[in-house]
């Protein structure tokens, strides 16, 4: 028997029961690396069917399963060692050869030392360990499961899913980013793909469901190339080669956008973003709003969190508003609000960060008092301190008083005598919406406000619409902010419909800044496809060949999955664009009309070039990571050590009870 220190990974002799020669050799051959240790082991020869004279190794023992497993080589003798548990299942004594005989655990190392300290590596017990070609095989499997359930989705005849969480809220929607974030993916690798498709809608806002039906296709065409033993290095470096490739070509075909027809070529954009969602049979009403939307932004910024987008159920789709201005939400108010005007022309507006309410003079501190005139002094101070703040700020000529921070009843009630109107606890977006479009800044304090620090606005009015009731500014002099007032039936269409106008937004955005545009509906990638192919037979003569044309044809999943959804022979339709891409036609792409084909580029179906390279870059990045997985080591999870409970002693539930609506006991009857 021998003694293991799993953290040296050393061994030393303890005691033995093995009389072979071999066995002593071993044991002086490596005497000068022994330490003390922590666990007992048995130490037999590997090749050997009895020990010591102990008889057949193959009768039953009841010493338990091993749990470690080494087999040393020495003198082309292997000796195997094998840890002891604690505890045998019987109380009967285990010899060596009963243990050799259950030395059938899988084996945690195998280790051949030529004459130098052993060095032991073993896992936390319970780890989940695999690796190889499998693994590779296995998450590709995982990231092709994510990609069928939402490849459904792709396009203006794709559909939606309906989503529920552990809480029961429903969500509709075939947007891709949030069906990836709903979707509440566990496996690791598949995860990547969430993480790509929230890139794509943080950095351009549109095409989120192609870049995941886009990587998951390109590790599905490369599978085969995994199971036939290609270095995942080699696929890496094709793949990264033809990206770079498919990128180079986009920006050699896209088209530049003159300042000439910007508001139209924004609107056609918007409209194609539109083409996949909800709104898409309304999209001329809400494609002009989401131009006004953004062009009332600074063009030097365009930060799209300064358009506010409220909702309201009720109404139609038609009935929805743009406002050149901010619109929020009447907040809580206190009793005296009725008599406050709701209606002025040319306001000053004051914004501010502070508290009008009495109890907000309330400090935790002890004041010693003597008298009840010194009591009334410090009463009457607190009264005078907070109307020091309201006189202060009336003084300014402000009608609409705005602050963050809530307005009690007293300055509701003094506002109201003074035909001011005042509204506390708004939000600070929206209060920062407002200073943005009137020109006011926010103040923490009320005294020393100048005229400078005040803004104004053509109009202020507060409207019912629908069961709510907004306050509106309008007509403001440094407008660089808008709201959009959204109307519809259920919760979950208005949502999907805002979701809807943030895409639309994004890719407005984008295409300001960036004014080259593509043809959609399957035309650039096919392009792409058809010069790769071509490219890949006449210049690429190694093995990188396949793995170029592999994403090549990878490429084709977009206009075939558009068609596959919208009821096409995707087929007939693909064998036609390739056919028409082959002439030099490069804009050729599906025709949803009339099921066919056309020029996408004539036809207006266009997308900024942005969006197409954003999708291809992350689409690769993703299946490279994915490729340059090949072992996966999952730790158990750990689990809290639980508090122990002791019962209460006896009476100590009456005890408890006495004072709680029971009253307490009376002593002395």
């Amino acid at each position: 028997m021998m003694r293991l220190n799993p953290s040296a990974g050393l061994f030393r002799p303890c005691r033995h029961e093995v009389d072979d020669p071999r066995f002593e050799a071993f044991l002086e051959a490596f005497q000068p690396c022994w330490c003390s240790g922590l666990m007992e082991v048995f130490v037999v020869p590997e090749a050997t069917n009895s020990i010591a004279g102990h008889g057949n190794a193959n009768e039953a023992g009841d010493f338990c399963d091993a749990r470690v497993k080494l087999t040393i080589n020495h003198e082309n003798t292997p000796f195997c060692l094998c840890n002891k548990r604690n505890t045998p299942r019987t109380s009967t004594r285990t010899t060596p050869k009963e243990l050799f005989r259950k030395q059938t655990a899988r084996p945690q190392a195998v280790m051949s030392f030529g004459g130098q300290t052993p060095t032991i590596i073993v896992l936390k017990e319970g780890t989940d360990q695999s690796q190889g070609r499998g693994q590779i095989i296995s998450n590709i499997n995982a990231c092709l499961a994510v990609q069928s359930t939402i490849k459904s989705t792709l396009g203006p005849y794709g559909g939606d899913l309906l989503l529920v969480d552990e809480n029961g809220k429903t969500t509709i929607t075939n947007d891709g980013a949030t069906v990836m974030k709903l979707l509440d993916i566990v496996h690791p690798a598949a995860r990547v793909l969430t993480d790509i498709a929230r890139s794509q809608d943080a950095e351009v806002g549109d095409g989120t469901t192609s870049v995941v039906v886009l990587a998951g296709e390109v590790l599905k065409e490369i599978k085969e190339s995994v199971e036939q033993g290609v270095s995942s290095q080699v696929i890496i470096k094709g793949l990264r080669r033809a990206g770079m490739m498919a990128v180079n070509k986009i920006g050699e075909i896209a088209v530049n956008t003159t300042e000439n027809n910007q508001r139209d070529t924004l609107r056609k954009l918007a409209a194609t973003a539109m083409s996949s969602k909800l709104i898409h049979r309304n999209a001329d009403f809400f494609t002009k709003m989401v131009v006004d939307a953004v062009l009332s932004l600074d063009q030097d910024e365009l930060n799209e969190k300064l358009i506010g987008i409220k909702k309201i159920t009720g109404g139609a789709l038609q009935d929805s508003l743009f406002v050149n201005g901010v619109a929020f939400k009447k907040t809580f108010s206190y009793a005296g609000f009725e008599q406050q005007p709701k209606s002025f022309k040319d306001p000053k507006i004051v914004c501010l960060n502070v508290e009008l309410e009495l109890k907000a003079e309330k400090d935790n501190a002890e004041v010693r008092v003597e008298q009840v005139s010194e009591y009334q002094a410090i009463v009457d101070a607190e009264w005078g301190i907070i109307y020091d703040k309201m006189e202060a700020l009336y003084k300014t000529g402000a009608k609409v008083v705005l602050s963050k921070l809530p307005i009690g009843d007293l300055a509701t009630q003094y506002f109201a005598d003074r035909d001011v109107f005042c509204a506390g606890r708004v939000s600070s977006d929206d209060l920062d919406r407002v200073c943005r479009a009137t020109g006011a800044s926010v103040q923490s304090t009320c005294s020393d406000i100048q005229s400078h620090h005040l803004g104004t606005c053509a109009t202020f009015e507060e409207r019912q619409i629908g069961g709510e009731r907004f306050n509106f500014f309008e007509g403001c002099p440094e407008a660089k902010t808008c709201t959009l007032v959204l109307r519809g039936g259920a919760e979950q269409f208005i949502a999907e419909v805002e979701r809807s106008l943030h895409d639309a937004i994004m890719i407005v955005k984008r295409a300001i800044k960036n004014q080259s545009i593509v043809a959609g509906g399957g035309a650039c990638e096919m392009e792409i496809s058809a010069y790769l192919h071509s490219f890949a037979d006449k210049n690429v003569p190694h093995k990188q060949q396949s793995i170029i044309k592999s994403f090549a044809k990878a490429l084709e999943v977009i206009p075939r999955q558009l068609c596959d959804n919208a009821g096409f022979d995707a087929t007939d339709i693909l064998n036609r664009l390739r056919v028409e891409h082959r002439k030099g036609n490069k804009w050729a792409g599906v025709d949803f009309d009339h099921e066919g084909i056309r020029d996408n580029l004539e036809a207006f179906v266009w997308e900024p070039s942005l969006v197409k390279i954003n999708a291809i870059q992350a689409a690769i990045e993703a299946s490279c990571l994915i490729l340059s997985v090949d072992e996966t080591i999952k730790n158990q999870e750990s689990q809290a050590p639980q508090a122990p409970t002791r019962g209460l002693p006896p009476g100590a539930a009456q005890r408890a009870m006495r004072g709680r609506g029971r009253g307490m006991p009376m002593r002395g009857r």
